[in-house]
């Protein structure tokens, strides 16, 4: 089976954010299965910096974008044992930033997504059965595929699944725009393809015309049926909800592993973690300047500060929650408004309290180790995956029971005493701080249901091989019913 996995980000290459961890991380899980997956993407002027040497010139050709004619530069090069395809054009790739002005964006992703298509085949040396796309930046592909290449006898056998990560973000532009630079017939440009109120949306186009749809977690894949999480789409889903699934992402399992991280103060397992959890969270009080208390629960947030967050729910209750003995660590950046507020709840409980306002990947493995408690009271998280490291670690978390976060974490059960977590169900900032007292009562007064709970979370599958399986079944499904 040959899979050509289309992203307009990667990690280690370049990446903004979730997208190109899936990228980074669900191709090569997928090979391990034995699937010849190859990723494409553009090729960044961050990419041509840091990885000039490895780059492989394989061939130009000219891309026509409505009144322009652009070069397009195709390299190749190995990323953890990837092939990785890259589209060379510097007018459009050739900036510091891989996200720009949204209209200018439009017209760059609009290139991209032609290029793709005349890629494919001898020019690559690569067929692929299916294209796995990803957000809008690919969501007119399958549309041109028929349009432009199957209509002609091109890739005739070529199918499509698209992921959605981030459903805000759809690709809209002007129809005589859009229309040119992807030189469509007007017979495409209707309410029931790639139109949406009147206006091309990418996104839209790539639901309809592609084979499958998937998000990234089931809870989300059936909360964006809905007006509130559907962000305009939940129409055109529901419609089309026979082919919507959601698949959980996965972590790196061997970046994040307590007993190998040489980032933390001590390893430790979940067959013997207590030491080791204990070590880790003295060094990070030590270094945050909290009293070093080893009975004194230690919350934690590692956050972009932004409203989607719950930061508004955090900040309602925060003053309470502080009054009772426990200590609480943000580290994140964002809403100059948010971080403002955190500082002053700092000031307000100097000793208890500290808004770390910055971007630190090395302090945030010290946190996951060292904290008892981490806090996401998210309004929506399609996945989520700071609640899995968080678990991995050793350290509880305490969500808001949407998307991905009520598929990971186990809300704890007061009956049975199980669980790998704590949970509440509504917008709801006084429901969060009865949930965050209610896990202070547990961490002081039920060690034994607390060390079970721990137990739990750090045996949790939290891996790239449970999701590379599903999506192998999904493409699997997807052929058979196509030949």
């Amino acid at each position: 089976m040959k899979i050509l996995f289309v992203s307009s980000e990667m990690v280690p290459l370049a990446s903004t954010g979730g997208l190109g961890d899936v990228a980074g991380s669900l191709p090569g899980a997928l090979r391990r299965r034995d699937l010849d997956v190859r990723v494409i993407m553009p090729l960044y002027k961050v990419i041509k910096q840091a990885y000039a040497s490895e780059l492989h010139f394989l061939r130009w050709s000219i891309i026509r974008l409505g009144w322009r004619t652009m070069y397009s530069g195709l390299f190749s090069m190995e990323v953890n044992g990837v092939p990785v395809y890259l589209i060379d054009n510097d007018f459009y790739f050739g900036h510091d930033k891989l996200y720009i002005d949204y209209s200018f964006d439009v017209e760059r992703f609009s290139f991209f997504q032609r290029a793709v298509l005349e890629a494919m085949g001898e020019p690559m040396g690569f067929e692929p059965d299916l294209l796995h796309l990803n957000d809008w930046q690919t969501g007119m592909i399958p549309v041109l595929l028929e349009s432009h290449y199957a209509a002609h006898g091109y890739h005739p056998g070529v199918r499509s699944l698209i992921t959605i990560h981030n459903l805000k973000h759809q690709g809209v532009h002007g129809r005589e725009t859009v229309q040119d630079l992807f030189d469509l017939p007007d017979e495409y440009m209707t309410e029931s393809r790639v139109l949406k109120e009147g206006v091309p949306n990418f996104l839209k186009a790539g639901i309809v015309y592609s084979n499958r749809v998937t998000t990234v977690s089931p809870t989300y894949a059936r909360e964006i049926l809905t007006p509130y999480f559907g962000e305009g789409l939940d129409g055109i889903l529901t419609e089309q909800s026979w082919k919507v699934r959601g698949i959980l992402n996965g972590i790196d399992v061997d970046l994040y592993n307590p007993a190998t991280d040489p980032e933390i103060a001590a390893a430790y397992t979940a067959k013997a973690w207590m030491r080791g959890k204990a070590a880790c969270k003295k060094a990070l009080q030590e270094e945050l300047g909290f009293p070093k208390a080893a009975k004194i629960p230690l919350f934690a947030m590692v956050t972009r500060l932004d409203q989607q967050k719950g930061i508004d729910l955090l900040l309602h209750i925060l003053d309470e929650l502080l009054e009772e003995e426990i200590q609480f660590l943000v580290l994140g950046t964002g809403d100059p408004s948010y971080e403002k507020r955190l500082q002053d709840v700092e000031s307000r409980h100097p000793g208890r309290m500290r808004a770390v306002i910055t971007y630190d990947r090395h302090l945030s493995r010290r946190i996951y180790a060292g904290a008892d408690l981490f806090v996401m009271p998210s309004l929506f998280e399609p996945c989520g995956l700071s609640q899995m490291i968080a678990m991995r670690y050793g350290t509880l978390p305490i969500v808001r029971q949407t998307g991905g976060l009520a598929d990971t974490v186990d809300a704890f059960n007061q009956y049975e005493k199980t669980g790998n977590g704590f949970g509440f169900l509504n917008i709801n900032a006084h429901e969060l701080l009865f949930t965050a007292k209610e896990a202070i009562r547990l961490y002081r007064e039920d060690k034994e249901t607390w060390r079970g709970m721990v137990k739990t979370a750090m045996e949790g599958d939290y891996s790239w091989s449970r999701s590379a399986k599903s999506y192998e079944m999904l493409y699997q499904d997807i052929l058979e019913e196509t030949r």
